[in-house]
């Protein structure tokens, strides 16, 4: 699948609705912070986020320590941020409750 690189316009707008994701600095990813009980719920999470990717076929960056889950969403392919970025934040953001 081919997938175009947003634009700084384009990430923006769509930021605005994932209020949670945070722009890395130097804009060619998002990332967010998840917080759970304790491991078994954040591997739960982690299951069908992994669900979610395989889905898509798009696979996030991850770092889990027991509650914790740290994820970054890229499209290496373009370098930066493409719409399947966002596709993939509203999917994991619906798996958890709003903060």
């Amino acid at each position: 699948m081919k997938y175009e690189k947003l634009d700084a316009a384009a990430i923006d707008t769509l930021l605005t609705e994932r209020r949670l994701w945070e722009l890395a600095r130097d804009g060619a990813a998002i990332s967010r912070s998840f917080k759970f009980r304790d491991f078994g719920e954040a591997f739960a999470f982690m299951t069908r986020c992994a669900l979610i990717a395989e889905k898509l076929d798009h696979h996030p960056e991850w770092f889990n320590v027991y509650n914790r889950v740290d994820i970054v969403l890229s499209t290496h392919a373009v370098s930066g941020l493409s719409a399947l970025d966002f596709k993939m934040a509203e999917a994991i953001d619906r798996l958890t409750p709003a903060d």
